[in-house]
């Protein structure tokens, strides 16, 4: 009889590791889904966005043609005028085109000119980069559609690509927080097995309040705690620190800022990977960008879950200390 309930015992257990098993594996698959539907709808929005803008110059792009021309004219004029037998004329004639010539393009530059063409600008890496920043609500600004469809489009894919974000934000939370609590609880019980302590904090064993039954059968509940999560994060955010100084030639700390303001979401637009035309693999380099902001903020996601999860370990156990004591001080005072 003995054996026999001790069977029965063992056969809850066994069927509910199966269950989380599975809810393991159907997560990694929602996970492949979702996350591959985001990549796709961001490869679409791309080559949309590079066959509506392609064509399209920005409309001071003319005009600097124009007006560079115009003042070569001038410069020659000025040099035919005087020759070299009125050397300091020329220079002041000569001075006050390239003054007015210089304030004019810096007018030009300030509305939005940055003397790459169409096509330079809307390459497949770039268009990548601006999807993402439609849809996670970045919106660096450095790349805006200037034609209507362009603005159309923007709003349209907007509308579609938020909600589809959302929910690869929400899954690859909770796909990344169980693989994690997996591999800490690996690191945890190798540590425990290793020095034996005589109490373990991180891992706790606490009834399971889900069956229903009166069963004294304790669940084993991984708790992640909150400064292992902010060690991941500052990893990540050194990795994307170093990478990008190294690349962009930029400062640690405009590195470090960059990567902060992108996967909080905030998108000053101020640096941009790939901004600067002298360096080579600009747009490898967004490409890469692309894939560390999108894994970056599933790690936020997942940093988010291991938190709340704890917070709300935390106020149970307060909750159950609470309630004990009361109880105590309720039998205390049917006693007396």
């Amino acid at each position: 009889m003995a054996m026999t309930h001790g069977h029965d015992r063992e056969v809850p257990s066994q069927i509910k590791r199966l269950e989380n098993y599975y809810d393991q594996i159907w997560l990694a698959k929602n996970l492949v889904g979702v996350g591959g539907l985001v990549v796709t709808y961001a490869v679409m929005g791309a080559f949309a966005f590079m066959f509506i803008e392609k064509d399209v110059e920005h409309p001071m792009h003319y005009v600097v043609d124009d007006m560079r021309g115009e003042y070569v004219e001038k410069i020659w004029v000025v040099t035919d005028q005087f020759n070299v037998l009125h050397k300091d004329r020329w220079y002041t004639d000569v001075n006050k085109i390239l003054t007015e010539y210089q304030m004019n393009m810096s007018d030009i530059i300030k509305q939005g000119y940055d003397g790459k063409t169409s096509a330079e600008r809307w390459t497949f890496p770039s268009a990548l980069m601006y999807t993402l920043s439609v849809f996670t609500m970045i919106g660096f600004g450095h790349l805006v559609p200037r034609t209507d469809w362009g603005k159309a489009t923007t709003i349209m894919y907007a509308c579609l690509g938020i909600p589809l974000y959302v929910l690869y934000f929400m899954n690859m939370g909770k796909v990344l927080a169980s693989v994690f609590k997996w591999v800490y609880a690996r690191l945890v019980r190798c540590s425990r097995q290793r020095s034996k302590p005589k109490r373990v904090k991180v891992i706790e064993k606490i009834k399971s309040e889900d069956i229903e039954s009166n069963s004294d059968e304790e669940e084993e509940i991984i708790i992640v705690p909150s400064n292992a999560c902010l060690w991941v994060m500052l990893i990540y955010l050194m990795t994307g620190t170093i990478m990008f100084a190294e690349w962009e030639q930029w400062d640690y700390i405009d590195a470090c800022y960059f990567c902060v303001t992108s996967l909080c979401k905030i998108g000053m637009g101020d640096y941009v990977p790939g901004s600067n035309s002298q360096l080579g693999n600009n747009q490898t380099k967004l490409v890469i960008n692309f894939v560390y902001l999108l894994v970056g903020m599933g790690i936020v996601a997942m940093c988010y879950n291991l938190m709340k999860e704890e917070v709300m370990y935390k106020l149970r156990m307060l909750k159950a200390d609470i309630m004990t004591k009361l109880q105590d001080m309720g039998d205390r005072w049917r006693g007396n």
